[in-house]
């Protein structure tokens, strides 16, 4: 088993439940390939006593037949098992063999993968499965782990359920994709070096996914690897799209509709430009969808600075599938130089401007720490005023609105080589500084800090301009 990258709190989490002395029962969550079963084998290496995956789509009678299987591989021939016929019964021969297997001091450990491929419709198997937890797992000591892609069911079936399930999670984990940091280690790990730039560039396009990034090869610059992962007819992301959301969600088409809709303006979009983009109908169905979506790490949600909660803006925030829309979609596979040749297309620098802000704004807690402010209680937002007769539109990248009486306005720019302030630059600067003060009214000091690949150029504009320059760098601590 390979070392684990990062997952620190995680892994904590896993080996307590292996400490305790009760019964344990643990949710574990994330998007598909985020790597949830690789965290629990690692942890549990050679420990884990039954693990069983649902296969999606398959019968009830193919999933109890599968089981079957593994169970007896555990019972050993000493106990013959009778093929069961329905969830319960499974469950009945379960403990049975369970009960030939305990030994004092010793943690019995089940691992349930895919557990609503497993838990369909009629399936029986979550009443099955309160079953065996309320009247034998929770008097022994036992972990049970389920695991699940679609957050949302998680917490809709398990974690929220009114019947035997109701309060039984003793511990959850919710496993993000690895951040700036978590990559550069996973990187080097696969013995591949690249530079933070070049990592950055990776990481915009496939998001801190580890089974995406295994597929970066050694000796190939980050456009290399673009093009081999994304637009060769073998790369493992030209079709990843067409399975990633409907292995999560029922009438995926839905969800599908509403991550294209974001993908049309990444600055994201309102509930009722969702409607108007996608044609999705209005009402409780389109809130499950942004709710499943949000839950699982699709999209996020956003309140504009000094709006109210019907102003909430969702964006677009899963690297892969906003890549996949504006560019792996729209082109023919396997034509040489594809992306080489994309990435000299002003399209191109307007997504890398996008997924460099939402990168920022997904490590903004590394963003606070290098501006000194981690201790302070701060919120953080955008700002977009359409202009009037008074103040002309402007749009501002991140705002962070700190609890000391000051806001820092930041202007993020991914830049091949270090930025430049311009006179015509300073200029806009400037005037989104006085449209903002102007149209919040705010009596904060404005700090306007600066967040670039490769830092500024140092000049008389930015001298009179900037109070804080921050480059990638940060985002790595």
């Amino acid at each position: 088993m390979k070392k684990i990258i990062g997952r620190n709190q995680e892994q904590a989490i896993l080996r307590e439940a292996e400490r305790s002395d009760e019964a344990e029962m643990i949710a574990i969550t994330g998007r598909r390939r985020v790597g949830k079963t690789f965290l629990v084998r690692s942890v549990y290496n050679g420990k884990i006593n039954l693990e069983f995956t649902g296969v999606q789509n398959a019968p009830r009678s193919e999933q109890i037949a599968s089981f079957h299987f593994l169970m007896q591989q555990f019972a050993g021939e000493q106990l013959k098992l009778k093929l069961p016929k329905n969830w319960l019964k499974a469950f009945h021969q379960l403990i049975t063999v369970l009960e030939t297997k305990k030994e004092p001091g010793a943690k019995l450990i089940l691992f349930f993968d895919e557990l609503p491929w497993l838990a369909t419709k009629k399936s029986g198997f979550l009443r099955a499965f309160g079953f065996f937890w309320n009247n034998w797992a929770s008097k022994n000591n036992i972990i049970v782990v389920i695991c699940g892609s679609a957050a949302s069911w998680i917490i809709e079936k398990v974690v929220k359920d009114k019947g035997g399930l109701h309060n039984r999670i003793t511990k959850r984990i919710n496993l993000k994709p690895f951040n700036l940091s978590e990559t550069e280690a996973f990187f080097k790990s696969q013995g591949v070096k690249l530079n933070r730039y070049q990592t950055v560039l990776i990481y915009m396009i496939m998001g801190g996914i580890p089974h995406y990034l295994k597929e970066v090869k050694a000796g190939k610059s980050a456009v290399q690897n673009i093009n081999d992962i994304c637009f060769s007819n073998e790369g493992l992301l030209i079709d990843e799209f067409a399975n990633l959301y409907p292995a999560l969600f029922e009438h995926s088409d839905n969800h599908i509709a509403a991550i294209k809709a974001l993908g049309t303006k990444w600055k994201g979009l309102t509930r009722s430009e969702i409607i108007k983009v996608s044609k999705l109908p209005n009402g409780g169905g389109l809130t499950k969808i942004l709710n499943e979506l949000s839950y699982s790490g699709f999209i996020s949600a956003y309140y504009p600075y000094g709006k109210k909660k019907k102003d909430i803006l969702y964006r677009l925030t899963d690297e892969y599938s906003l890549f996949y829309i504006n560019f792996i979609e729209k082109r023919k596979h396997n034509i040489q130089g594809t992306w080489q040749a994309l990435s000299q297309t002003s399209v191109f620098t307007s997504w890398t401007g996008y997924a460099f802000e939402s990168l920022c704004l997904k490590h903004i807690n590394e963003v606070k720490e290098a501006l000194r402010i981690g201790g302070i209680y701060a919120e953080t937002s955008s700002f977009t005023f359409q202009g009037d007769e008074v103040f002309p539109g402007t749009q501002i990248d991140l705002l962070i609105d700190r609890n000391d009486h000051v806001i820092n306005l930041c202007e993020i720019k991914f830049h091949q080589t270090s930025f430049t302030i311009t006179k015509s630059y300073s200029e806009k600067l400037r005037a989104k500084m006085a449209v903002f003060k102007g149209v919040s009214k705010t009596k904060k000091q404005i700090f306007l800090t600066m967040i670039t690949s490769f830092g500024m150029t140092e000049n008389k504009y930015s001298q009179e301009l900037i109070d804080n320059s921050l480059t990638m760098d940060v985002l790595f601590e």
